[in-house]
C-alpha cells in the first residue's frame, strides 16, 4: 500500500513539469482511454435513472429485511446441524411440488427454444401436490440444414443461493442413494448432475444416469448410487471417469431425448437423499490409462 502512494504522488508530481506548450499535442491523442476519476466504476453517460432515491432506500430496505432472515436461518441451520444425525435408510426430500411455489427452484428448456427443433415442454403442479413434467418431443429436423439431430426436452433446478445472493453448492457427500418416487409412461429418461467447472471447457460437463420408468397407474420409488454416474459432456462420455465431488452439486435435471417423437409425462412426488452405510461403493467403473493424442479424455 505504501509502494502505492509513492507511485501515485510519483505520477502527480511529474504533471507539475510539463511544459505548457506541449499541453496541445498531449490533447490530440485520443487512442488511450483516460479518466479523471480513480475508480474502476464508472456510471453509464446514457443511463438516466428517474427513480427516486428514497424509493432505492425503501426497496433496499425491504431485500434486506428477506435477506436477514435467510442468514438467521443459515446460522441456525449451521449449529443444528450434524453429520451424524443422517438417519441411515431415512429418505430427506431434496425436492418437493406441494405448491406452486416450488415451481420457481426449476427452469424447463427444450430444442425449440433456440431454434434447434420443434420440442414443446412444461413443469406444472398437479391438484394432488406432485409436479408433472410434460411435453410433446419432436425429432423433426429444422429446414436450415445446420442441424444433424434434435429433440429433446429438459427440466434443471436452479443453483442454490445463500443469503445476499452469495452462490453455494449442494452437499450431499454424507448420503450414497439419490431416490425418486415416480410415476411414468414408460419412457426413459436422463439424470443430470451438474457441478462447477474452474475452466470454461468444463462448464458443460455432468455426470449422468437413466431413469427407467414403467408406465401404468402405480408409483416406483428409485435408488440410484451415486457411484453409478457417468461422466459426459454434451452428450458424449468422456474416456476419463471421476466420481462426483458430491460436496459441490450445482443443478439437478431431468431430461428426455429418447429419439421417439410424441408425447411424454413424468410424475413427481419427490427427490431425495439416502444413506446406507453397508454401500461402501466409491465408484462404479474401472479406469486405465490411456494415450495423450485419444480424444475425450
Amino acid at each position: 500500500m505504501l509502494n502505492h502512494l509513492k507511485l501515485i504522488n510519483k505520477i502527480c508530481s511529474s504533471y507539475k513539469h510539463i511544459n505548457p506548450n506541449k499541453i496541445s499535442s498531449l490533447n490530440k491523442v485520443k487512442s488511450i482511454h483516460t479518466s479523471s476519476y480513480l475508480f474502476f466504476y464508472e456510471r453509464d453517460p446514457e443511463f438516466v435513472d428517474n427513480t427516486p432515491v428514497h424509493k432505492h432506500i425503501r426497496d433496499g430496505f425491504y431485500l434486506l429485511k428477506d435477506e436477514l432472515k435467510l442468514w438467521k436461518n443459515e446460522v441456525i441451520e449451521t449449529f443444528e446441524s450434524d453429520p451424524l444425525a443422517v438417519v441411515p435408510g431415512a429418505i430427506d426430500k431434496a425436492w418437493s411440488f406441494e405448491s406452486t411455489d416450488k415451481l420457481n427452484k426449476w427452469v424447463t428448456t427444450c430444442d425449440a427454444d433456440h431454434g434447434d427443433g420443434y420440442s414443446s415442454c412444461e413443469l406444472i403442479v398437479n391438484e394432488h401436490g406432485k409436479g408433472i413434467f410434460q411435453g410433446i418431443l419432436n425429432t423433426e429436423l429444422p429446414s436450415d440444414g445446420k442441424m444433424k439431430k434434435t429433440g429433446y426436452c429438459n427440466m434443471r433446478s436452479i443453483k442454490p443461493t445463500k443469503s445476499f445472493r452469495r452462490d453455494t453448492c449442494h452437499d450431499w457427500a454424507q448420503y450414497t442413494y439419490l431416490v425418486f418416487r415416480v410415476r411414468g409412461d414408460g419412457r426413459p429418461y436422463i439424470i443430470n448432475l451438474a457441478t462447477p467447472g474452474y475452466f470454461d471447457i468444463l462448464w458443460n460437463d455432468v455426470y449422468q444416469y437413466v431413469l427407467h420408468t414403467r408406465g401404468g397407474p402405480y408409483w416406483q420409488t428409485t435408488k440410484i448410487p451415486f457411484s453409478k454416474f457417468i461422466l459426459s459432456s454434451k452428450g458424449k462420455i468422456q474416456d476419463n471417469q471421476t466420481a462426483i465431488p458430491l460436496h459441490m452439486v450445482t443443478n439437478l435435471g431431468l431430461t428426455m431425448a429418447d429419439k421417439v417423437s410424441g408425447p411424454f409425462k413424468l410424475e413427481i412426488d419427490y427427490i431425495g437423499l439416502e444413506y446406507d452405510p453397508e454401500y461402501t461403493e466409491e465408484f462404479a467403473y474401472e479406469m486405465y490409462k490411456l494415450p495423450k493424442d485419444l480424444a475425450n479424455s
